[in-house]
């Protein structure tokens, strides 16, 4: 059993500590926020993530997991200490590493011995540089060595992810502290890659998600094609993933890409790309195929009801993705924000995200379920693909509605079918 600190109670760190705390070590979360502590303490998780909460009652309740705002109750005694604070999008795109520099000096002031500072937050090549230089400036006599290990947590199935991952990535320029981060993984049977140096551990996390970024984007404009040219691309891409060395993952056409990090690990990599005099034009590309993806909902809208001021257009979802709660860089605000600014009349309904849509969104129109969104709609526009939006009784929404006008934003339903129950139906590069 291990000493762990983690720095940080948000998505990763919550969830890396119930985890590490789940395989049977000492964890101590440390957060700054006094609520978010006290309503851990309760037991309570601050966010949606399937399975957490249990998660985090079991281990509270065997003594392995606490809470605390004091960095000293945590670092010390700590063999361990990992970073998973947030790192948003700068001014001109870069990480805003400011809380990972707050949180490395508040570590070195509470260090009470040897310890290895673990880089979770996702950072640029040449963070665990400045880590390590604010730990020696703030505390020269006890040594810190700095490891980076990326996250690789999908909101919805984050726990799923941390037990049973692809790959654990660990990288230093101290191998042995980079073969003792690796042991706390052991139980997991995972592959381990060690990089030599801690910069390439570093990369990989932007190099994996600019990836996933544009294998979405690159699908969505060969939608804008297929459909031009009469082609189904829900089938191009179902064609394209039978080929092995591609396969069928994230190659589903729609209105493109939210949350957290592929935007903000995008603009990231290519602020780091243009620090070094490289353009990076397939990360330009990208982000902005992504950003028109949004934009093409409210063009099929206008295509279908002629004009937008004075209808009644109904989202079904708002979170980013299904099984989380996250609104960050969602679709749905945008297209939410257009259609308001239009004189449309938005309502919706998400089954995890509305408390938080609503701090976001004042103006939309909040319903009880998918229902009471579709009466006396103008059209509906699926936005996330919810499961329980895949079994709704779609005669029912057809009767329910003014003009059964359906964009399915992630093409979940069959145009078929849904044009033989007597809706106009646009999905996304298939008719």
């Amino acid at each position: 059993m291990s000493k762990v600190a983690v720095i940080g109670a948000g998505y990763v760190g919550l969830t890396t500590g119930a985890c590490l705390a789940d395989l049977g070590n000492d964890v101590t979360v440390v957060d700054i926020d006094e609520e978010k502590v006290a309503l851990l303490r309760r037991r309570q998780v601050p966010f949606y993530e399937p399975g957490l909460r249990e998660l985090v009652e079991r281990n509270a309740r065997a003594g392995r997991l606490s809470f605390t705002t004091s960095y000293s109750d945590a670092v010390s005694g700590a063999e361990f200490a990992i970073i998973a604070v947030s790192t948003p999008e700068g001014e001109g795109g870069e990480a805003d590493l400011s809380h990972v520099e707050a949180a490395a000096a508040s570590i070195a002031g509470a260090m009470d011995g040897a310890l290895i500072v673990v880089n979770k937050s996702t950072v640029p090549p040449l963070t665990g540089d400045m880590v390590s230089d604010v730990l020696k400036k703030h505390n020269a006599r006890h040594r810190a060595a700095v490891v980076s290990n990326p996250e690789f947590l999908r909101e919805g199935s984050a726990i799923q992810d941390f037990m049973h991952p692809d790959r654990v990535v660990v990288g230093s320029n101290d191998r042995e502290a980079a073969e003792q981060v690796a042991g706390l993984y052991a139980p997991l049977q995972a592959p381990v890659l060690i990089t030599p140096n801690i910069y390439t551990a570093e990369m990989v996390k932007y190099a994996s998600n600019a990836f996933l970024a544009a294998r979405i984007s690159f699908i969505n404009e060969i939608a804008w094609i297929s459909e031009r040219v009469g082609a189904d691309a829900k089938l191009v891409a179902e064609g394209m993933g039978l080929d092995k060395r591609i396969g069928p993952t994230y190659l589903d056409a729609g209105i493109g890409w939210g949350g957290s990090c592929f935007r903000k690990d995008v603009m990231a990599l290519t602020a780091v790309a243009e620090r070094y005099d490289y353009h990076p034009e397939l990360l330009h590309a990208v982000r902005d195929i992504n950003r028109d993806q949004r934009m093409l909902v409210i063009d099929l809208l206008r295509e279908k009801l002629e004009e937008l001021p004075g209808r009644v257009i109904g989202l079904l979802g708002l979170a980013f993705k299904p099984n989380t709660d996250d609104m960050r860089d969602a679709p749905s605000v945008d297209i939410a924000k257009v259609l308001l600014t239009a004189g449309a009349e938005v309502r919706a309904y998400d089954p995890a995200a509305m408390d938080r849509s609503k701090q976001l969104l004042p103006q939309v129109v909040y319903c009880k379920d998918a229902y009471e969104v579709a009466t006396g709609a103008d059209a509906i526009v699926l936005v996330t693909e919810w499961n329980e939006f895949r079994q709704l009784d779609m005669s029912r929404i057809k009767q329910l509605m003014r003009r059964p006008v359906i964009v399915d934003g992630r093409n979940i339903y069959d145009p078929g079918a849904m044009k033989g129950l007597g809706f106009t139906y646009r999905g996304i590069g298939r008719e």
